[in-house]
């Protein structure tokens, strides 16, 4: 949808929120139920039928001058159920200059998918560079301080710091207690009335998130994988810097979404990670990086479609003998994956998914090749209007 009128719609929601009691916060169920024929590298959902993270929030004017927001989760594993607080911050709604604060547990505005929630996203899972770096998304407790520009170009600069736990290497020690500290500014508008266009970049910096290279590291690629098959948002691969680069294009008729629209967005993700070797050896350079094009198209009221494709690469360590010693070499793994999607919306308030993924694993060697997923997204209550 255009930039300004979702900023706008952003502002009024907040007035609405004001003008609601203090002790009515508004209250919304997210559902999230499946049928899957496979599993991806990664991935959140196993195969045969399953739930998704089902959402409870609040959410409301605290006063004239702060929002709040709680979000718990629940995600099933097998038998098991995991409840977890995904959201608890409060946000200033007053403070002058185009400043605004938000403290508490939140997502990070990394790139342009990590602050939206997964129930809006176009597609079952997020890209494979999501969940490899990010865990999924990225959310955790920490801090943000934003400012938008007095602008005809919407532009939006912004520092976040966080205690960094989901993005943790394996087997630190003494781990710092702010962990990661964030960077980032977003740029947009629109051409005319029918276009629509966003530019984001990011920097992260994450003190925690190189640990020691050890033996037999490509085992314990494989062993993560199967780890993170459940729901936990913990990073797979982690490194020193994060860099994102972000851009999203929209065009509707006349601005009009209800009837049709497309939504072009991408990403790039680059990865600085030194390998510190035990034994206090000198730092091998390294990186990981990973990308995704992305392409919805909306050609009537009621149906949508999409294509996605992504790639995320990272340098396996391997152990080999040479002359009666030790050494470790590198190796280029590679998840890529292929997905098509088609959706019914009956209502914005209930999607039904169907959606085709061919995945080429080399990287973790744990996923099937072709994925078939029946997907349905319901919300009940008080629904928010969605990001750009």
């Amino acid at each position: 949808m255009k930039l300004n009128a979702v900023m706008a719609g952003l502002v009024v929601a907040c007035a609405h929120s004001v003008a609601v009691a203090a002790d009515s916060p508004a209250i919304s169920v997210i559902l999230d139920g499946y049928y899957q024929d496979g599993a991806r590298a990664l991935g959140a959902r196993e195969d045969g039928f399953g739930l998704g993270e089902t959402e409870l929030a609040l959410s409301g004017a605290i006063d004239d001058q702060f929002y709040g927001k709680a979000t718990v989760v629940l995600a099933t594993e097998g038998s098991d159920t995991e409840v977890e607080l995904e959201e608890a911050f409060i946000q200033t709604l007053a403070l002058p200059a185009g400043l605004s604060m938000r403290a508490g547990r939140f997502t990070a505005d990394l790139g342009y998918l990590n602050n939206q929630h997964l129930h809006t996203d176009s597609f079952v899972e997020r890209p494979a560079v999501y969940r490899a770096f990010l865990g999924g998304h990225y959310f955790d407790d920490g801090l943000r301080l934003n400012w938008v520009a007095p602008t005809d170009v919407y532009w939006t600069l912004g520092l976040e710091g966080f205690s960094g736990d989901n993005l943790q290497a394996e087997g630190l020690e003494d781990p710092k207690s702010v962990g990661v500290y964030h960077l980032y500014s977003k740029f947009g508008g629109d051409w005319g009335t029918d276009h629509s266009w966003q530019l984001g970049l990011s920097w992260l910096r994450n003190e925690n998130g190189q640990g020691h290279l050890e033996e037999h590291e490509e085992e314990e690629h494989e062993e993560e994988a199967d780890d993170e098959h459940g729901h936990s948002h913990s990073a797979s691969l982690t490194g020193r810097d994060l860099y994102v680069v972000d851009a999203v294009y929209k065009w509707a008729p006349n601005g009009n979404y209800k009837n049709n629209f497309l939504t072009l967005s991408g990403e790039y993700l680059y990865m600085d990670k030194p390998f510190e070797q035990a034994g206090g050896e000198e730092n091998i350079p390294g990186n990981y990086d990973g990308w995704y094009l992305s392409a919805v198209y909306q050609f009537s009221p009621k149906w949508s479609a999409g294509l996605r494709y992504g790639e995320v690469s990272a340098a396996m360590a391997h152990e080999e003998e040479l002359d009666g010693q030790h050494h470790l070499h590198f190796e280029d793994g590679k998840v890529k994956e292929t997905e098509a999607m088609v959706a019914w919306h009956h209502s914005h308030f209930s999607t039904v998914r169907f959606q085709y993924t061919h995945q080429s694993d080399d990287l973790y060697e744990s996923a099937d090749d072709h994925i078939l997923t029946l997907q349905f997204v319901m919300a009940l209550g008080a629904h928010g209007a969605h990001q750009f």
